[in-house]
């Protein structure tokens, strides 16, 4: 089932439930390589948090389609505004509910994934790409830099001297040079992304949520925290998964040699 959103610009983001527990979040303006003006940015920030109140979603996938996942911020739209019109855009808060998703967010990259297109993939959690992708935060080229996790995601995936080569020089890399360095999960050839994803995402959604919920949240807050705190958060995500009726059944099912029944308990 397909379903469009409502938009000022009408079918830029589409919205396909595989079932109650997976939805596939599709960019749409293949005409501008689904170039990411304010339009699409808000539609997209709605659907997200949309989806975050359902109880029985389990995972996300985020796609542009077959040719590209999204080439960048949309220059015209961006040329004629200035430092107050850009401030009072809030785009952090647009990102945010894609990165505050409750449950697993998988990018499926194909074709370019570029400036914004980037830091819209680096705001979730898995990103598979296929073979011949092409990556870059290439901002500079036209005056200015990347200002949505661009540098501060990137430095954190790949550290400091690669994410200040791609930020200064613009340039595109690979897909199989960005799983090297640490910027994507799973490289595939071309054809397989999507059937990738999807099968991926079957896979999370038969994990136990709350399991999934918890190791999300102590992945991302804990990489900003001392070790010695983040090892407290784990500890305490753990203990806490130890209340949950999943983790009864889990290990139940395993010693009875069956496959468990999650429910998000």
């Amino acid at each position: 089932m397909t379903e469009s959103i409502e938009t000022p610009a009408s079918d830029e983001v589409l919205l396909e439930r595989l079932s109650p527990a997976i939805a596939v979040v599709r960019l749409n303006r293949p005409q501008v390589r689904n170039a990411l003006d304010l339009s699409i940015r808000q539609t997209l920030a709605r659907v997200f948090r949309s989806l975050s109140e359902e109880a029985a979603l389990r995972c996300v996938v985020l796609t542009g389609g077959d040719q590209c996942f999204a080439s960048g911020a949309d220059i015209a739209d961006m040329a004629s505004i200035d430092a107050v019109q850009m401030y009072h855009r809030h785009t952090e808060r647009l990102w945010a509910a894609v990165a505050e998703c409750p449950v697993p967010v998988i990018s499926a990259v194909s074709g370019y994934a570029l400036g914004g297109g980037l830091e819209l993939a680096m705001n979730t959690d898995i990103i598979v790409a296929g073979r011949s992708a092409r990556l870059g935060q290439p901002e500079v080229k036209v005056g200015i830099m990347p200002g949505a996790g661009g540098t501060q995601r990137l430095m954190r995936a790949v550290g400091k001297f690669r994410a200040m080569y791609l930020c200064m020089t613009g340039e595109l890399i690979g897909a199989q040079e960005a799983m090297d360095m640490g910027l994507v999960s799973l490289v595939v050839e071309d054809e397989e992304v999507m059937p990738r994803c999807l099968a991926l995402a079957e896979k999370l959604a038969g994990m136990p949520p709350m399991a999934l919920a918890q190791i999300k949240e102590v992945v991302l807050h804990g990489a900003d925290a001392s070790l010695g705190a983040a090892l407290a958060l784990e500890r305490k995500a753990v203990q806490l998964l130890f209340a949950t009726h999943d983790k009864q059944e889990g290990m139940t099912a395993f010693l009875e040699k069956r496959r468990p029944q999650y429910k998000g308990m």
